[in-house]
């Protein structure tokens, strides 16, 4: 993969988890390079939820490269191992789409404008995770997937 894009909704606020993202960023910078993009949150208040999706999906998409191959995390996405993101990745580089966004919504997920821009749709779990923690996630993966597409031990 040449090019890796995460948008993500919010900031970081806690150290430990910037240095996580740091520390993965690091890694998955030996094999493709990284952009990190962060856009602004929604203050959230009841009965305002679609308004919220609508203007930080409105922000996702402005974000998204052109040509790029986009996922969207969500919990009604595909489930895979490490070993079938890998090689998803692996197909795209060699299919002449070097580049992938993944996208992270934020505490109230992602618009259906967002999801319809996806050519895939994935799912780390049923279980919900911060989407904060979820940025940590997501970049472990993507460097495991870059590491077994590089035959470098790490992947167990």
């Amino acid at each position: 993969m040449n090019k890796l894009t995460v948008i993500c909704v919010g900031r970081l606020k806690e150290k430990y988890l910037t240095e996580a993202v740091g520390e993965y960023a690091k890694r998955i910078g030996r094999f493709s390079r990284l952009e990190l993009v962060e856009v602004k949150d929604e203050p959230t208040a009841a009965g305002a939820e679609a308004r919220v999706l609508e203007r930080e999906g409105e922000r996702i998409i402005s974000r998204i490269p052109a040509q790029s191959y986009v996922v969207a995390l969500c919990v009604e996405g595909r489930q895979m191992s490490s070993t079938e993101l890998a090689e998803k990745m692996r197909t795209l580089s060699l299919s002449g789409s070097g580049h992938m966004t993944v996208i992270i919504g934020g505490s109230l997920g992602l618009s259906e404008e967002v999801k319809k821009r996806a050519q895939l749709r994935l799912s780390f779990s049923r279980m919900t995770f911060p989407h904060q923690l979820m940025r940590v996630i997501l970049l472990e993966q993507l460097y495991r997937a870059l590491t077994i597409n590089n035959n470098v031990k790490y992947h167990k």
